[in-house]
């Protein structure tokens, strides 16, 4: 079957233009390689993706939880739309083997710090691409199938991600208010690897990497902290 025939299934949408999902499927990396490659990369339909996922997101946090304020309506959806959670769709999808990146890319797929943001942001170009092809309701669709079901896991953690895990332990057990920097940026413009410093005050507190500042931070914020609960801060 055809590869993106094999992915409409996966989806359940059929694509009447079936050139807005190969669009969707090709990384800036496979263009470096490819430049005679006759679609665009996926970062346009990735940014309207994100605006689509968001909004379709909100408006159910809203209808779902009534006695939230926007505070924790913010939180629990961030918690939703993070690249941790659109990484568990492009696994439940199949995408890594579908998605067109570089050859040196390729090769590291699944170690290389930035592939869970790859992934994320690939999946973003769907939803846009889907958007686009068969409208607001089929968008609205497929976050029910493969974002909605997160949902009650999310009302479980209170929504806090690690960063606002560490940020309220910090302000509560130590009096402060961590601050992220950026030590490096590495490698070329299309697979950067960033490395942040999680400080308390100006003591260096954990260093994380990602393919983004944000996963960097987030990165941070984790081992930042499985050291404070080994330290016994938290309990």
């Amino acid at each position: 079957m055809n590869p993106l025939n094999e992915l409409e299934q996966e989806i359940g949408t059929d694509f009447h233009n079936k050139d807005l999902l190969q669009e969707a499927l090709t990384h800036r990396s496979y263009l470096n390689e490819n430049p005679g490659w006759q679609y665009d990369n996926n970062e346009r339909l990735e940014f309207l993706g994100d605006a689509v996922l968001e909004l379709i997101v909100t408006e159910e946090l809203f209808k779902l939880l009534p006695d939230k304020e926007e505070g924790e309506l913010t939180a629990y959806r961030a918690s939703l739309v993070n690249y941790k959670m659109l990484g568990r769709v492009a696994e439940q999808i199949g995408l890594a083997r579908r998605l067109l990146v570089s050859k040196g890319e390729a090769k590291d797929f699944g170690k290389a710090k930035g592939h869970e943001s790859i992934m994320a942001d690939a999946v973003e170009a769907i939803i846009g691409a889907v958007y686009l092809d068969a409208g607001f309701a089929a968008a609205k669709q497929f976050i029910a199938r493969f974002i909605f079901p997160n949902i009650e896991e999310v009302l479980r953690s209170g929504g806090k991600d690690p960063k606002s895990l560490v940020q309220e332990i910090a302000q509560e057990k130590l009096k402060l208010t961590p601050t992220y920097k950026v030590i490096s940026e590495t490698g070329p413009a299309h697979e950067r690897v960033f490395k942040v410093g999680l400080y308390f005050g100006e003591e260096l507190q954990a260093e994380g990497e990602g393919g983004s500042k944000q996963e960097a931070e987030i990165n941070a914020a984790e081992k930042a902290l499985a050291g404070l609960r080994s330290d016994n801060h938290v309990s």
